[in-house]
């Protein structure tokens, strides 16, 4: 377990699938949350949590996530 305490400030970021036909795939959202926590470079995820808005559309259910990070560099 990393010891945080070092770490200063803890960021943030969220994301969804696009709206639309898709919106309501985990596994792709999942792939995208792991795209950009690859593009962050060297940093320490503290948490990651999902996030599902239940719609009325045929498209279904839609799924967002945040990641909740801590960057060694600051």
């Amino acid at each position: 377990m990393t010891d945080v305490s070092r770490f200063s400030t803890v960021r943030h970021f969220a994301q969804a699938n696009p709206a639309g036909p898709g919106q309501d795939s985990v596994p792709a959202l999942l792939r995208r949350l792991a795209d950009s926590i690859e593009e962050l470079g060297d940093v320490e995820v503290a948490d990651v949590v999902l996030h599902q808005e239940i719609t009325a559309d045929a498209d279904g259910d839609w799924w967002s996530g945040t990641v909740y990070f801590y960057d060694p560099s600051e």
